[in-house]
């Protein structure tokens, strides 16, 4: 078992990405929500873009995973090897990239992408997958972490209100590659609930590190306090 998974085991990642147009879109904001995470107990942290990568890294002692999200196809999470080696080159200790089965933009196989990673740069891969057989498939391609990121984020996955637990729970019977529990994890018992279905680790972005969303579902649950079904319904999409 690596060091830096086994670090992780158990432990909160903690997102912090902003993006174009947001009041918080900036390298230093996000290395000030890094450290800020950190002082609450994360035990890691992810991080997009490559200024973001490199100033986090500078300034917080903890395992960083990085990614680059560019381009409008369906694959934009680290799409291609240049992308995850620059990701590698900026300072992430784990590169996270799209570990679907969809085509990717340089026509590289994942496995061909994961080994390369591996072989130019030491940094260990995280596949941000969508289904079963995607998370099986990226553990046999070499992947060291498989994430449920992108369950409900793909043309066949339906989004569901809150995490994908059932994932996490089949993924962590049929690989024996780390599951990291991501995607619409909103609330502690969320986390907790993640652990429990086999989860290795849980990584949290939009409840921590994105108080416009956070605003927003206060503002609806006070907008429809008099209707609580409505309120139950749009809390947590």
């Amino acid at each position: 078992m690596n060091k830096l998974i086994a670090q992780l085991r158990h432990r909160l990642v903690v997102s912090c990405q902003a993006y174009p147009g947001e009041p918080m879109r900036s390298p230093d904001t996000m290395r000030r929500v890094a450290l800020a995470a950190a002082q609450g107990g994360a035990a890691g942290i992810r991080a997009q873009g490559l200024a973001d990568i490199a100033a986090i890294r500078g300034a917080v002692d903890l395992p960083l995973i990085g990614l680059w999200k560019d381009g409008d196809d369906d694959v934009f999470i680290t799409p291609t090897l240049e992308h995850a080696l620059s990701v590698a080159r900026a300072g992430a200790h784990v590169v996270a990239l799209d570990g679907t089965a969809r085509p990717r933009p340089d026509g590289r196989t994942l496995r061909d992408t994961i080994a390369a990673v591996h072989e130019l740069t030491g940094a260990l891969v995280m596949a941000d997958c969508s289904t079963l057989d995607e998370g099986v498939a990226a553990a046999a391609a070499g992947a060291d972490l498989v994430g449920t990121t992108l369950a409900g984020y793909t043309a066949y996955t339906t989004k569901q209100p809150g995490p994908d637990l059932d994932l996490v729970a089949r993924l962590s019977t049929a690989i024996d590659v780390p599951v990291i529990a991501e995607g619409r994890i909103h609330t502690p018992a969320h986390a907790a609930q993640a652990l429990r279905a086999g989860a290795w680790t849980v990584v949290v972005g939009t409840a921590i590190t994105h108080p416009s969303t956070i605003t927003g579902w206060f503002a609806s649950a006070m907008a429809n306090a008099d209707n609580p079904a409505v309120m139950e319904a749009k809390l947590w999409l």
